[in-house]
């Protein structure tokens, strides 16, 4: 009973410092997201980031048209959220990093060298998601949305309704563009083997069709724009799994990775 005891304290203990740990790395990880929020709230301002970010339905609508706010702190609000955005995508690294090092003490010395690929990756791949939805979905379904509407509309759309489609979209391209990094991480940690991957493809073409159909506006161009490249990147997480399957010969033989080797 005494040993019984002193194993229920022991775990008990571990579980309290696993929460210590945690408010640790997520204290840190909040630090940065509000010092650079900050940042952009003295220079440039929130308005300006704003502006830039309501350039490509700006460039749809009629020569001298604006959005509009119908509601009476809404002009305020809505350019705080979009630096709040805007900083929590720069601080993406740093809580990325956070969220691994939380982890990392549970994992394999094989498992741990992930750490830095996924973290570069996964952060330039959620970026480059965003990037070419602003630079290429925006301007294109917007632009085609203003040739459908007809002439006896003016499109004047309110600004709280703007920002949430577009973080909408952001997290919908952000995360489609992590689909190789997925696909890496569940062949590198032996989860599903690559044969039935490529076995799946069908299903993947199918289900991208149906995530496009429910995230995206209900119009053919932004559909395709989002299932196209889901298709696609799932593609190019294929062609990386197979340079880096695990070799399991190596990793799983005790003399090469023990559990000592977990702290």
């Amino acid at each position: 009973t005494q040993d019984a005891s002193q194993q229920e304290d022991g775990q008990q203990e571990s579980f309290i410092s696993h929460l210590v740990e945690l408010r640790s790395r997520l204290l840190r990880a909040a630090a940065a997201i509000v010092g650079v929020f900050i940042v952009l709230f003295i220079y440039p301002g929130a308005s300006p980031i704003y502006d830039a970010l309501a350039q490509p339905m700006l460039a749809s609508l009629p020569q001298g048209t604006r959005m509009i706010a119908t509601g009476v702190i809404t002009p305020f609000m809505v350019p705080v959220k979009v630096t709040m955005m805007a900083a929590f995508i720069i601080s993406l690294p740093v809580v990325l990093y956070q969220a691994w090092a939380f982890v990392a003490p549970g994992l394999y010395r094989h498992e741990k060298r992930l750490a830095l690929p996924l973290i570069v990756s996964s952060t330039v791949l959620f970026l480059a998601g965003m990037a070419f939805c602003y630079f290429v979905v925006f301007r294109t379904v917007f632009h085609f949305i203003a040739t459908f509407a007809p002439q006896s509309i003016t499109p004047a759309p309110d600004i709280e309704a703007y920002l949430s489609f577009v973080m909408t979209m952001f997290l919908a391209f952000g995360i489609t563009f992590e689909v190789p990094v997925a696909v890496v991480l569940l062949v590198k940690m032996g989860v599903v083997e690559l044969s039935k991957l490529k076995a799946a493809r069908g299903y993947v073409v199918v289900g991208a069709f149906i995530i496009a159909a429910v995230v995206t506006p209900p119009d053919v161009v932004s559909q395709f724009m989002l299932a196209v490249p889901l298709c696609l990147l799932y593609e190019v997480g294929l062609i990386c799994a197979r340079m880096v399957s695990p070799r399991r010969a190596a990793e799983d033989d005790p003399a090469s990775d023990s559990l000592t080797e977990r702290h």
